[in-house]
């Protein structure tokens, strides 16, 4: 074996112990391979999006640069390796100063070696070279982003101006003029982040186990790590309780909300069409001008018009008010049921002046009127008055001893049990000692001390 050909076996040897299979490629011809660098960016680095509307994103990864390279049979002795780089966000003026730049890495080191030279400068300096800081910038241009130099590129800081007979062949940009480079760059970058969440160690806080990230869930709002086990059951009881409004991370007062992604990841597909069904449902109930068909056959969502109390389901074509859920009757009031009414004083009187008119508007004036009035009767009859045994009239009790007489019917009752008393002889039923009114005809009166006791048993 010549020195050049042990030299170029040695070199990729040493790049494939170093690289892992993702990163660096050897053709089986052994002398061609390629390697894809992705740049260590500084933290809080941004793309800057400019257009109508300027946006800015984080980001930590951009896609790689691709070396690809092919060894001549008198390398590294004599020839330098036969290369291209190519970017997806680079322009061809930068990647044009990348290749210069590898030449003369080449001179520096002719007849020794080079590639790992040329991946080290690639990896740790390219951004420095071109001068490119954050904000990387995107420029819009007509509908579809491209990537534009935040900086002066290096070959235009050595005062020379790039013309397109000037860009070196080897120079290869990835994206067309119909690609959407935006999405390209944020997509790569979720999926880097995502590939090392995988591989790191995580505790989770609800079981408190120690799993590697492809075994757990991410709330991206807060960061916060749980295992996929315990969340996917945390999920699984919040849907089947209709909760899906609360599918939070559950860390005490943290506000993160999983995202439909996460959670068609975790449970079953009947658990996520549920989800999702509800999920739009509660959507809708936030919208004032969405109500639902009151047939409980029907309940299509139905839109109604501003200042309108009409809807008309477009399915069953039921038109009916949007106010009191009942056939529509146009400008007549709605008609309060009797468990309405009961509800409707406390409702009046606890509410705003604008609450007040709406349910004026909505019931009359008149019936508000006499919800209010006899809600208060009926509370006044509740704590004064007790209803006969016999026939069920209200009597209140003013004075007197505990056996009552009914205004209405005549029957004598007991005011303590409601019981009812004999005619022949009403008060046996207080001197009895098997009565549970036993001496307790004058239970509960307030006498004068010279007040007479046996007036009411004269009468």
């Amino acid at each position: 074996m010549s020195a050049d050909q042990e030299a170029k076996e040695d070199e990729l040897l040493a790049l494939a112990s170093i690289y892992d299979e993702e990163e660096f490629h050897r053709a089986g011809s052994a002398k061609e391979g390629e390697i894809h660098l992705c740049l260590e960016l500084p933290p809080n680095f941004k793309l800057l999006v400019k257009g109508q509307k300027s946006a800015e994103h984080n980001i930590s990864f951009l896609p790689p640069l691709v070396l690809s390279f092919d060894l001549p049979d008198d390398y590294p002795s004599t020839s330098a390796p036969v290369f291209t780089i190519s970017s997806k966000w680079l322009t061809r003026v930068q990647i044009t100063a990348l290749c210069r730049k590898l030449d003369e890495l080449w001179e520096e080191n002719q007849g020794n070696v080079v590639l790992f030279t040329w991946i080290q400068f690639l990896k740790e300096e390219t951004l420095d070279f071109l001068g490119i800081q954050s904000p990387l910038e995107i420029q819009r241009s007509g509908s579809q982003p491209q990537c534009e130099p935040a900086q002066k590129h290096a070959a235009d800081a050595s005062g020379e101006k790039s013309k397109a007979q000037d860009l070196d062949p080897r120079a290869v940009q990835e994206v067309d003029a119909q690609t959407d480079i935006l999405t390209q760059l944020l997509d790569f970058d979720e999926a880097q982040k995502q590939r090392v969440f995988d591989g790191k160690a995580f505790c989770c806080g609800i079981c408190y186990s120690e799993k590697l990230g492809c075994d757990c869930l991410l709330f991206k709002e807060c960061e916060h790590v749980y295992c996929k086990a315990c969340i996917k059951e945390y999920f699984q009881i919040q849907i089947k309780d209709g909760k899906v409004q609360c599918l939070n991370c559950p860390e005490p007062k943290c506000a993160s909300t999983a995202t439909p992604t996460q959670v068609k990841l975790l449970v079953g597909e009947d658990e996520f069409a549920r989800y999702d069904r509800l999920l739009l449902q509660s959507s809708l109930d936030l919208m004032a001008d969405v109500v639902y068909c009151p047939r409980m056959s029907c309940c299509m969502a139905v839109m109604v018009e501003p200042d309108s109390t009409m809807g008309i389901c477009p399915s069953c074509r039921y038109a009916f008010c949007t106010l009191c859920r009942r056939s529509y009757h146009g400008l007549s009031h709605c008609i309060a049921t009797a468990d309405e009414l009961r509800s409707l004083r406390d409702e009046y009187l606890s509410s705003s002046e604008e609450g007040k008119k709406f349910l004026e508007k909505r019931f009359g004036k008149r019936v508000i009127q006499r919800a209010v009035e006899e809600s208060f009767s009926t509370d006044w009859l509740k704590t004064n008055c007790k209803q006969c045994p016999c026939c069920g009239t209200n009597i209140q009790k003013a004075h007197g001893c505990n056996k009552m007489t009914c205004s209405s019917c005549q029957k004598y009752f007991c005011w303590i049990c409601l019981g009812a008393l004999s005619r022949v002889n009403p008060y046996s039923h207080f001197n009895n000692p098997d009565s549970p009114c036993y001496n307790q005809l004058f239970h509960g009166m307030e006498m004068e001390e010279d007040e007479a006791f046996g007036s009411d048993e004269d009468d």
